[in-house]
Formats: C-alpha cells, sequence, structure tokens
C-alpha cells in the first residue's frame, strides 16, 4: 500500500492511469487498524492499487472531499472519485462494492 500525503497525492491518485482506492484513516481509530490487513488481501489478491492517507496529517485532501468519519475509501478511476464506502467491512462486502468479484 501507498503511503499518500499532501505532496504525493496528485501524482499518485489524480494522475494515475489504473484505479486507486484511498483509504482515509487516523492511528487512533480503532476500525481503521482492523481494515489495513484486509486491504492489504484485496490489493495482493485483485491487484487493485491502494493509499492510505491519515487523515490528522492532511486534513486539506479529507476536506476537499467531504470525507466526515474515518475508515472512510474513495475509489478513483480517471482521478475523479467513483465510489465511495464508510465504515469498516468484511472483506467480501468490499470486494463486492467495488467491483472486483
Amino acid at each position: 500500500m501507498i503511503t499518500l500525503t499532501t505532496d504525493n497525492y496528485e501524482e499518485q491518485v489524480l494522475k494515475s492511469d489504473k484505479p486507486v482506492l484511498v483509504e482515509f484513516w487516523a492511528e487512533w481509530c480503532g476500525p481503521c487498524r482492523m481494515l489495513g490487513p484486509v486491504l492489504e488481501q484485496i490489493e495482493a489478491e485483485h491487484g487493485l492499487t491502494i493509499g492510505k492517507l491519515d487523515t490528522d496529517a492532511n486534513p486539506e485532501i479529507m476536506a476537499r472531499y467531504g470525507v466526515m468519519a474515518v475508515p472512510t475509501m474513495l475509489l478513483f478511476e480517471n482521478g475523479e472519485p467513483v465510489k465511495q464506502i464508510v465504515g469498516a467491512k468484511p472483506k467480501r462486502l468490499l470486494v463486492s462494492e467495488l467491483g472486483l468479484s
């Protein structure tokens, strides 16, 4: 998984020629910590590029997309958000909601 920051966000997400799933998370968020290994499995099994964005360190990006809770995941295609998933979910539901099954 890619660690996203204000410095690399545009290059890694907005200019990517492949879909990118951005997880908005925070160190203090228990569900975020549970979601991490699930996202690593999805990335390995489905080849989806996944980036983690620490909302405490990068609040301006969180605000840009109106993210109000963590964890929130936004799927970007061609630099635009096309799907939003709020909250930690089991792997099978995430795979289904992302259209990877």
